[in-house]
């Protein structure tokens, strides 16, 4: 069975599901490639609306393989830097996806699979999933996912966890932004319903915008080139056929032409 399976749902839902679960969704550079394609295919499908994380087994991702990691350090320095870029290269894939995307964490999510729920748009946890930065128990740093784990908690956070490495439950996390809503682990299936319900809402093109508005704005200082730039893009918007269809549905008082009938 393959590590990482990807399920399209009628709704427009792709779920792509690390499974590796005896491995506790560890990941190698097989998994890696896995990921990154299974991802790019969802980012490039025009039925996909939505892009679901989900892990299988008691762990959301126990991140890097030691096994893959003691290959690693065997390997040349360019073949090892090669190797390591795939990581990043992935975590920029999931960060840059068009289309919204949640993590599902079920379970315990250490070193690269805290970097992968920080690379998400949007996460849910199980009130008894674990989070931990254990990188430097092994003499390590985690590089590659730093700037999303970063952007997610904070550099003052991570001062504490990147250098401890302690454990912290969900609900630290979610105190911290590296999930947005924590509940009881029989009902994360539904929590993710419910906000793709929600995502349903909004119109799919607006929604991708939405993304790079934020990438563009969150590290620029507010000057007259920004506000010109925000500007612009909303009077693109405005003006495109989503933004027409969604005014004039508003105003009509009836669905817009991207939700289904009767949603």
């Amino acid at each position: 069975m393959a590590s990482v399976q990807t399920e399209v749902s009628a709704d427009g839902r792709a779920t792509i599901t690390l499974s590796r679960p005896e491995r506790h969704n560890a990941f190698d550079d097989a998994v890696i490639a896995e990921l990154t394609e299974a991802f790019e295919r969802a980012a490039a499908a025009p039925e996909v609306r939505w892009v679901v994380l989900e892990s299988t087994g008691a762990s959301f991702s126990a991140g890097a393989d030691l096994e893959w990691m003691r290959r690693m350090a065997d390997y040349s320095a360019d073949d090892n830097q090669r190797d390591a870029y795939t990581l990043a290269h992935l975590l920029r894939v999931i960060d840059g996806c068009p289309k919204p995307v949640i993590a599902v964490v079920q379970g315990a999510a250490y070193g690269g699979g805290v970097g992968l729920v920080a690379a998400c748009d949007i996460a849910v946890s199980a009130d008894n999933a674990t989070f931990c930065l254990s990188e430097v128990r092994l003499g390590l740093i985690p590089a590659a996912i730093s700037p999303y784990v970063v952007a997610a908690m904070g550099a003052r956070a991570c001062r504490r966890y990147f250098l401890s490495a302690e454990r912290f439950p969900a609900a630290e996390a979610h105190r911290l932004g590296l999930v947005h809503e924590v509940v009881e682990a029989g009902a994360l299936h539904q929590a993710r319903d419910r906000i793709l319900r929600a995502l349903a809402d909004g119109g799919p093109q607006a929604q991708t915008a939405a993304k790079q508005l934020i990438g563009t704005v969150a590290h620029h200082v507010p000057d007259d080139s920004l506000a010109r730039w925000t500007a612009n893009r909303i009077a693109e918007i405005r003006a495109s056929p989503e933004g027409r269809e969604g005014v004039m549905a508003f105003l009509e008082r009836r669905q817009p032409a991207w939700k289904a009938p009767g949603s």
